[in-house]
């Protein structure tokens, strides 16, 4: 059974969107070789349409390194009520019981199943009980400005976790890695 892992880059005021202002500064080697044991470890993406709308848009002309190549060649599904005709490779649209069909997928994939960013898709994981880790690499920046939407804190149900690992970057990253709280 296959896990889902959610890795989402966070600014220290709670910023997940216009990582071109504050993020590639802290992306170095350090955080190259995790995001590609990361990658390596997964055997599908999971996102929702807006992400896919901009993966979809850059990853398909990277071609020649193993992370381009893996990413493009690897399973990704989508969740989306409006994305009908996906045209990157080996994508397959989840509409009808999300709940059920990741359920489903989890239970068919054996290696991880990576989720980037904070969004619907991760908040509806968590309300059903189906994300199994939540990755924030923490970036030592205040980002300064940002619209509502585009923060990771939104009004939802209380969902305690527990701390599962850290790693503490060169650049100052501290990547925390959380998962549920079990019944032990």
């Amino acid at each position: 059974m296959g896990k889902i892992v959610e890795s989402t880059n966070v600014s220290l005021d709670g910023l997940m969107d216009n990582m071109q202002d504050w993020h590639f500064d802290y992306f170095k080697e350090g955080a190259m070789d995790f995001a590609g044991a990361q990658l390596k470890a997964a055997d599908a993406l999971l996102m929702g349409r807006r992400t896919y709308e901009v993966f979809a848009s850059a990853w398909p002309q990277r071609t020649g390194d193993w992370f381009s190549d893996k990413f493009n060649a690897m399973r990704k599904y989508v969740v989306s009520s409006t994305l009908t005709d996906p045209e990157w490779t080996n994508t397959v649209v989840l509409g009808a019981d999300i709940p059920a069909e990741i359920a489903r997928i989890k239970a068919e994939t054996r290696g991880d199943i990576l989720m980037y960013g904070h969004g619907p898709v991760a908040r509806l994981l968590l309300e059903y009980g189906l994300l199994d880790e939540i990755r924030l690499w923490i970036h030592p920046i205040f980002a300064g400005r940002a619209e509502p939407e585009h923060l990771i804190y939104r009004d939802t149900g209380k969902t305690p976790l527990r701390l599962l690992d850290t790693a503490i970057l060169e650049t100052g990253i501290i990547i925390a890695t959380y998962g549920p709280v079990t019944a032990d």
